[in-house]
């Protein structure tokens, strides 16, 4: 909505839009009234449109439906498709459809100069690269994190490597086949629990002693939004990186 419409047509956000460790937008959020999700505010802000994610606590969208008020689902996007649809339904929704098609344009830009650079150096087989997140968790096929690393021009070693229950990569795997970056998808600072034990543990540490790494913050590409091409781009400019280093070694 940020990125659809004005500011005095926003009446409220969900909280988490003001988190900057999860949304790029949590700047431009402030001064924004900020909604957890229950009927009682929602109704006291008097929106003529509700937009709920598909996993919004549903006793509330039932509440304001049956009040009679307007409410659209958003599906969440898992692909870059996905976040050219959501985009124009969005901007359906508000009467925004240059907009949106603006967004979709620059979107589209924007991958279209990194895939042009990327062919212009791609003299082999992808590099490898693994989005290792925190509780070992890396995603692999059909999710938001497997096109970011495509779109730059990474195999992603998720998609080969043995994942476990819930998406987790063990760390004994990732260090017997490491790829050639790691990306770090989240950072152990902003987990002080043990989830973020496996960015802390000396083995991982020790493995980027011997292999590059970036980091490609969560709010970066935690949400399907066209800013995500953001982390395309960071990861594009790894890429490039890591072909110079290979061809200085030649």
């Amino acid at each position: 909505m940020l990125d659809l419409v004005p500011r005095d047509r926003i009446k409220g956000l969900s909280f988490l839009a003001t988190d900057p460790t999860m949304s790029l937008l949590s700047g431009e959020a402030e001064g924004i009234e900020s909604v957890q999700g229950a009927a009682e505010e929602i109704l006291a802000l008097d929106p003529d449109l509700v937009l709920a994610g598909e996993y919004t606590t549903g006793p509330t969208v039932d509440l304001l439906r049956r009040l009679g008020r307007r409410v659209e689902i958003v599906p969440m996007a898992s692909s870059f498709e996905g976040i050219r649809q959501v985009v124009r339904r969005l901007a359906a929704l508000t009467g925004e459809k240059d907009r949106g098609e603006a967004l979709i344009a620059d979107f589209d830009m924007r991958l279209q100069e990194v895939k042009t650079r990327a062919v212009a150096r791609s003299d082999g087989p992808r590099p490898r690269a693994v989005a290792f997140q925190v509780n070992s968790l890396a995603s692999g096929e059909g999710s938001l994190v497997d096109e970011v690393l495509s779109q730059a021009g990474f195999a992603n070693l998720a998609r080969s490597a043995r994942v476990g229950p819930g998406g987790r990569l063990p760390l004994e795997t990732l260090i017997s086949d490491p790829p050639d970056l790691i990306v770090r998808a989240n950072s152990a600072r902003d987990f002080r629990t043990v989830l973020g034990d496996n960015l802390r543990h000396p083995a991982f540490q020790a493995l980027e002693q011997t292999r590059p790494s970036v980091d490609m913050p969560m709010n970066e590409w935690l949400c399907g939004t066209t800013r995500i091409v953001k982390a395309v781009e960071r990861l594009a400019v790894a890429r490039e990186q890591l072909i110079l280093r290979a061809e200085a070694t030649r």
